[in-house]
């Protein structure tokens, strides 16, 4: 073979190289600038996100959660700091469990939802709800203001926080609402975080006593450090002033993807 065609085909062979896409893992988008973690804005609020784990409605770790991290454009973690000031002095401390959450782990929720054969969390859940019906109802949506970076699901935990026993995969499930759900160590506020049930609505008249007045102490906080709640799920609140109203952002949850980590 002429030595120019061999030099010719090396050429060839690296053009074609040098146009394979990078992988994902090197080409990762990065957060803009005004995102942050809440854990290093407000470090005494507690943590558990739960898509990083087994223990939610899916029943596996979610597409884009490389970290147990909450990420929060500042704007919001600053927010919730001041609502944390608040309710150290009350004795109670906040707990989240959802904050940023890229478009790819939503779209995990819709293949799942389409998937009427996997009912893997249903007893816990979802008891009450056929899972055909979660795009209808409104519990699964193919955007979530959550991908803005603003919005946050959290609860309050009375000081100081008892142990939690870690979720089990595998163990016997118990619906959302009962006295006798999983032994989340939050204050009790009448069902579980991401219980798929009309009692999970935040003013829902059913919840009463102790759990209603709970629910209030945390609207009522937040409120006047700028959140608003979605009255459908007494644990989700969006930061009024969010900076990306219109922005869905797709970067994994990971340290790696802020600016300044």
């Amino acid at each position: 073979m002429p030595k120019t065609f061999r030099r010719a085909l090396a050429v060839a062979a690296l053009a074609v190289l040098t146009a394979i896409p990078v992988p994902a893992q090197a080409s990762e988008k990065k957060a803009p600038p005004e995102f942050v973690a809440l854990s290093d804005v407000a470090p005494t609020i507690l943590h558990e996100i739960r898509y990083r784990g087994q223990h939610n409605f899916v029943g596996r770790k979610i597409d884009g959660y490389l970290e147990p991290l909450c990420i929060l454009t500042r704007q919001t973690a600053e927010g919730l700091r001041t609502a944390q000031r608040q309710l150290l002095k009350q004795g109670y401390t906040l707990k989240v469990y959802d904050c940023y959450r890229p478009q790819r782990a939503v779209d995990h929720f819709v293949r799942w939802a389409k998937d009427l054969d996997d009912e893997k969390m249903k007893a816990e859940f979802y008891p009450n709800v056929a899972k055909d019906r979660l795009f209808e109802d409104g519990y699964i949506a193919e955007k979530s203001g959550h991908s803005r970076g603003s919005t946050v699901d959290l609860t309050i935990v009375k000081l100081p926080p008892h142990p939690q026993r870690p979720y089990r995969p595998g163990e016997r499930l118990v619906p959302c609402f009962a006295p006798d759900r999983f032994p989340d160590n939050m204050a009790d506020m009448g069902t579980g975080y991401d219980c798929f049930d009309t009692l999970s609505h935040t003013e829902d008249l059913r919840i009463t006593g102790e759990a209603r007045a709970n629910r209030q102490l945390l609207k009522g906080t937040l409120a006047t450090a700028g959140f608003r709640n979605l009255a459908e799920e007494w644990w989700h609140y969006t930061f009024n002033a969010e900076p990306y109203p219109a922005t869905f952002f797709d970067f994994p949850v990971t340290r790696r993807s802020l600016t300044c980590p």
